[in-house]
């Protein structure tokens, strides 16, 4: 076998031979030759002696452009198990390989159908996928199987790619695909071998060298395998000691090949040539262009001599190169008149696949050239249709450089920027708006480019100081008749403006544009504009139509999501689970992930208010991990630190503070400040539940200083309560006073529900020993049926009142049901905290028995749940994005955590259990 006989990697052989027996990924890198394609051979080698199933493919540099090429390549073979998936994912992945004419799918529903049919297709027999060259896979394949390998904990699956390094000096990295390289699965690095295997490899592939021969060629290899085996076969002047700066052992390697290649017969340098440019490797292709540039026919025969010379490889059906340098050292040998030839030929070749044939024309363009930049737009809009919005932007940008009029070309670079900019291309942005500064637009392209451009500045964080410019072009959206954008834009800016401590100027004017919207007034953008830009003045406006607002089955998931937001946005945390619920599941439905994480933020703060820790910390968990999926690092940043906080109410504060420090870690060297805010709130949060009350105290006290950098005036409701409650206990209540008192006029304005919760929960605090009595009884008659967790801290802070006034049997009741409510809803360190108060007024108390799901993480915690819900394994893969074997395999590690057997223990095992008498 040849893995066994692999010189000198005996523990990379090793780190192979462990993902093939556990599944999961391994991405092999290193430079070209140093042996990443020996080791997948021996990986296959490996898996066939195991009898798994190995499906392989190769990436193609001129293949880059066609959408989902490679994945289409590698899942060709179990294609007959699309039967068995469910229909939207079918759907996709069929919309995806241009085999449905259905609207264009989600990117990522497309990569959860890749990973079920690959699940599907491995229990049957276990699978290995080999990729080659990852570098050169087209985006969408790179994306979707970096969603893949993320996702092989359970499956009978293992993937091991290889990837060459971007620092070789043959390799132009800004035409390499980085999907896989940036994937954050585990990385495997081939170095050059040692000199003692490199000895041992040369004696094996050329024994009879003699001894000067022998020593310039480990000298030229430097340790690298490829070397090693083909320059013995080099002309003898070829081995002269040169260094690497002289002439790159890759140059050295393709210089090698192509002299081999020049030896060969005129009709064979063509088929290779052709074999070379082609973006596909069927022989059937080969031939044909071959012999149209041959201008007589060419057949197998005439690729023999490549085949003895050990360049090439065929089947019958395909036509392979022995390895990547080799097709490049023929491309880089043919000058360009042949390239052209080539690609002329091949289109030719190609005229029923018009996607593949453009790009061959397009490789022939010596300038301008309309009907070829109609074409490009016309695969580009195929590209989009079938969920690839890469290949789609490459098309356009091409298409854009190949047109002459100014007018038509300014159109093209501006829809590049905006593809650009929904797919987070930054890079791409900056060049497109330069490219279209200059060019004669029509006003409302004009307007479009404009807001491009002050949208993706250098800057990475706005501030305040931009949102005039951001407020200019919203309103010239509108005057140039581009309503549906100047809303979008709208939407963007209210963000930034809540985000940015804004002045009263910007925002006032910001809603005034807003007004002009032609919306009805209780549209859910609308209610989000209001909502977001001045909480404190039309929050009561937004709230009236949030707290009326009726949910309907087949209500808009993005709609939802948008009241939800709002209703985050002025503190009505007890009605936006209801929106925020119905937008989880559609989103979740459609594929639409970017807005899922989203949503699942908003989610995940409302827990944090609500104390709804079972839902809470899931959400964040997964709306961290979806926001690092789909390139939203400030969402991410803000799912970590509501995690923070519900992890600290859980007592853990080690957690917490990593979560915080990994969330400020994302958003300092941004410059966005005011989301800071929401880390000191998580960590006086943190601090406040553990009963540090000074540190607690320090901590909130910054949201509501002006001059600190985590200042932030609608975050100050969110931490009024804690900041109280920290001072109260810390003996520092005369410094919270006029910040209560500022807030009192707020809350009647904006009618916010938290806000008026946390001055019900304030006010007993401040008040006199005297009056504290009837102003808790206030606070507790006041609706808190929708604020557990409010209720039952204001029951605990009664309760120890009445104690420390000797009311000592009165104080029980309080006591015994903030304990009750706290243990309900998952909180030990406030439930430790009532039993402690319980103990001290005379009542023997109970010991807590430790929640069952305790010992689960947040995601096995969502299984759990919507099993006991009924759901299957296969429906809840689909709507957390895993395979359905995924789910199986955490249900196995589950049922034994809860003590259970059976799906249909599940419900009675996530209940609370009763706490037992203290003895």
């Amino acid at each position: 076998m040849r893995g066994a006989t692999l010189v000198g990697r005996g523990a990379e052989l090793e780190c192979v031979r462990a993902v093939l027996a556990t599944g999961g990924a391994l991405l092999v890198r290193g430079t070209a030759g140093i042996g990443k394609s020996a080791l997948l051979d021996a990986a296959a080698e490996i898996a066939r002696e195991r009898d798994m199933r190995v499906l392989r493919v190769a990436g193609v540099q001129s293949e880059a452009r066609l959408p989902f090429a490679g994945l289409h390549a590698l899942l060709r073979p179990v294609l007959g198990h699309t039967e068995a998936l469910p229909g939207p994912q079918r759907e996709a992945l069929l919309s995806a390989f241009g085999m449905s004419v259905d609207a264009a799918p989600d990117r990522f529903l497309i990569a959860l159908a890749a990973l079920e049919l690959l699940s599907e297709a491995a229990s049957h027999t276990p699978l290995v996928l080999i990729v080659e060259d990852s570098h050169w896979l087209d985006a969408a394949t790179a994306d979707a199987l970096a969603f893949v390998a993320r996702r092989l904990d359970a499956d009978r699956v293992a993937l091991v790619a290889a990837y060459r390094d971007a620092g070789a000096p043959d390799v132009d990295p800004a035409r390499m695909s980085q999907g896989l390289a940036d994937a954050g699965w585990p990385e495997l690095f081939l170095d050059a071998l040692d000199d003692d295997a490199a000895v041992a490899l040369l004696d094996r592939a050329a024994p009879a060298l003699d001894r000067r021969r022998r020593a310039r060629i480990l000298a030229a290899a430097q340790g690298n395998p490829l070397a090693l085996v083909e320059l013995p076969h080099a002309p003898a002047d070829e081995m002269l000691p040169l260094s690497p700066a002289v002439m790159p052992l890759t140059a050295r390697l393709e210089r090698t090949f192509a002299a081999r290649a020049l030896g060969l017969p005129a009709a064979t340098r063509i088929l290779l040539l052709v074999a070379a440019t082609n973006d596909g490797d069927t022989l059937g292709e080969a031939l044909k262009a071959g012999s149209e540039v041959a201008g007589h026919v060419l057949t197998l025969v005439d690729l023999t001599p490549a085949i003895d010379a050990r360049l090439v490889e065929a089947d019958g059906l395909a036509v392979r190169f022995q390895h990547p340098l080799i097709r490049s050292a023929i491309h880089q040998a043919a000058s360009l008149a042949q390239r052209h030839r080539a690609h002329r030929a091949l289109a030719a070749a190609l005229t029923a696949q018009p996607d593949r044939q453009v790009w061959h024309r397009v490789a022939c363009a010596t300038g301008p050239d309309e009907s070829l930049a109609a074409d490009l737009e016309a695969a580009a809009e195929r590209a989009q249709r079938r969920g690839a919005a890469d290949v789609a932007l490459a098309a356009l940008e091409r298409a854009a450089r190949l047109t002459a009029d100014p007018f038509r070309r300014g159109v093209r670079l501006l829809r590049t920027t905006e593809l650009a900019a929904e797919l987070g291309r930054t890079d791409v942005v900056a060049d497109a708006i330069a490219a279209t500064s200059g060019l004669d637009l029509a006003p409302a392209e004009r307007t479009r480019l404009v807001w491009l451009r002050e949208l993706y500045d250098e800057h990475e964080w706005s501030g305040a100081t931009r949102l005039d410019a951001f407020a200019d072009i919203a309103e010239e959206m509108l005057d140039v008749n581009l309503p549906e954008e100047a809303m979008k834009a709208l939407l963007t800016v209210a963000v930034r403006v809540h985000w940015s401590n804004a002045d009263d100027t910007i925002r006032h004017r910001i809603l005034a544009i807003a007004d002009r919207l032609p919306l009805p007034s209780d549209h859910p953008a609308r209610i989000a504009l209001l909502a977001l830009v001045d909480p404190e003045t039309r929050g009561a406006e937004a709230l009236s139509v949030i707290a009326r607002h009726a949910i309907a089955p087949g209500d808009d998931p993005g709609l939802l999501r948008l009241l939800g937001s709002a209703a985050t946005a002025v503190g009505a945390f007890d009605l936006a689970p209801a929106f925020l619920t119905g937008a989880v599941a559609g989103l979740r439905q459609q594929g639409r992930l970017g807005l899922l994480a989203q949503a699942q933020v908003s989610m995940a703060w409302s827990a944090v208010h609500t104390g709804a820790m079972r839902v809470g910390l899931p959400a964040a968990a997964e709306a961290a991990r979806l926001s690092d999926e789909t390139g939203q690092p400030r969402w991410r940043a803000v799912a970590q630190f509501a995690h923070a906080a519900l992890e600290g109410l859980r007592g853990d504060e080690e957690r917490s503070e990593a979560l915080v420090a990994a969330a400020e870690a994302t958003l300092i060297p941004m410059g966005a400040n005011p989301l800071l805010a929401l880390a000191a709130l998580a960590r006086g949060k943190t601090a406040l539940a553990a009963g540090r009350h000074s540190d607690a105290f320090e901590e909130l006290r910054r949201v509501f200083d002006p001059n600190d950098t985590a200042y932030m005036p609608y975050v100050r409701p969110w931490g009024l309560a804690d900041l109280v409650d920290a001072a109260a206990h810390a003996g520092r209540v005369d410094e919270v006073r006029a910040i209560v008192r500022a807030q009192e006029p707020i809350a009647r304005r904006s009618r916010m529900p938290q806000l008026t919760v946390a001055l019900d929960f304030a006010r007993p605090l401040l008040a006199s020993d005297e009056d504290a009595g009837a102003v808790y009884q206030a606070g507790l008659d006041g609706d808190l049926a929708n604020w557990p967790l409010m209720r039952a801290r204001l029951l605990l802070a009664y309760g120890a009142w009445l104690r420390r006034r000797r009311r000592v049997a009165e104080s029980r009741a309080p006591l015994r049901a903030a304990g009750e409510a706290f243990e309900a809803l998952a909180i030990p360190t406030w439930a430790e905290r009532a039993r402690q108060e319980l103990r001290a007024s005379g009542e023997t108390t109970r010991r807590r028995v430790p929640d069952a799901r305790d010992a689960l993480t947040p995601q096995e915690v969502q299984i759990a749940e919507m099993a006991a819900d009924g759901l299957t394994n296969r429906e809840i893969g689909q709507r957390l994005y895993l395979s359905h074997r995924t789910v199986g395999s955490h249900l196995y590690r589950i049922f034994p955590k809860l003590g259970v057997s059976s799906r249909a223990e599940l419900g009675r095992a996530l209940r609370p259990l009763p706490d037992t008498p203290v003895t």
